[in-house]
């Protein structure tokens, strides 16, 4: 909450709330990922810390790593905006999904690359969104898309 406060962004105890889930959910990449092994790598050749910060920042920008995110919900508006305002269903979904890969693209996101069963962060993330913004059209894709 306090670090919340200093952003200086609001006050409010809901952007207070989300502020501490995100850094929760994102503390746990300590070395096992690629902006963290990265930092660390360059920071062990003793180069400047702003340098190895720097080189962990562009570890993100991968498909593999923090692009993946932003190729997700650029995924997500795509099809929210295919589907002109229908209410997302399973089977809208299903139908959406195998066009999708039978025309030769993509869907970014369906899996991880470690873990076999859904990313607890996703969980934790999914129960957040239930309970603060359950009418959000685009948290209501999502939610589908997970069903589905």
């Amino acid at each position: 909450g306090n670090y919340a406060h200093m952003l200086g962004v609001n006050d409010t105890d809901a952007f207070k709330e989300v502020t501490r889930l995100y850094l929760m959910l994102h503390a746990d990449h300590e070395g096992g990922n690629v902006s963290a092994h990265t930092t660390h790598l360059v920071g062990s050749a003793l180069s400047d810390p702003y340098y190895a910060y720097a080189s962990g920042v562009c570890g993100l920008a991968g498909p593999l790593h923090g692009l993946a995110n932003q190729e997700c919900l650029r995924w997500l508006k795509e099809t929210q905006k295919a589907l002109g305002g229908q209410e997302p269903t399973v089977e809208i979904l299903t139908k959406y999904a195998k066009d999708t890969l039978a025309s030769g693209k993509v869907i970014p996101g369906f899996g991880h690359g470690v873990l076999r069963k859904t990313d607890p962060r996703y969980t934790i993330q999914r129960a957040f969104a239930a309970k603060h913004f359950p009418e959000d059209p685009l948290f209501k894709l999502a939610n589908v898309c997970y069903e589905a």
